[in-house]
């Protein structure tokens, strides 16, 4: 099953570590497939507070994404965005493609008794 990594950086500012960092990530994700879904966009909060950016990242499955998060080619240049940015980065599955949030709603249903 599909996972992601998830960045919400809080306060991105470029400097030559992060011009660093950013040159060398796409090497460190190659041996594990992984890929940039989303770097930095502009968002649109709809609900809550959302302060700085996003960075999505797709691995084939979470054994890919934690071996890539912990490889030390990773390891090495992390702490060029760990020294400057603030964030919280999150690995997660996805959902199976013909996953339904009606079966979902009904299980949950279920377990409560109605």
């Amino acid at each position: 099953m599909t996972a992601y990594a998830l960045a919400h950086l809080k306060n991105p500012t470029a400097n030559a570590d992060i011009v660093d960092y950013i040159d060398r990530i796409q090497a460190t994700m190659d041996p594990f497939g992984g890929r940039f879904l989303a770097h930095g966009p502009k968002v649109e909060v709809h609900e809550g507070e959302w302060p700085g950016t996003v960075v999505l990242l797709e691995f084939p499955d979470a054994d890919a994404a934690r071996a890539w998060y912990a490889s030390p080619a990773y390891r090495e240049i992390l702490p060029l965005r760990l020294n400057h940015i603030d964030g919280d980065t999150i690995l997660f599955d996805g959902v199976p493609p013909d996953y339904d949030a009606r079966v979902t709603a009904a299980k949950m249903r279920e377990r409560l008794g109605g």
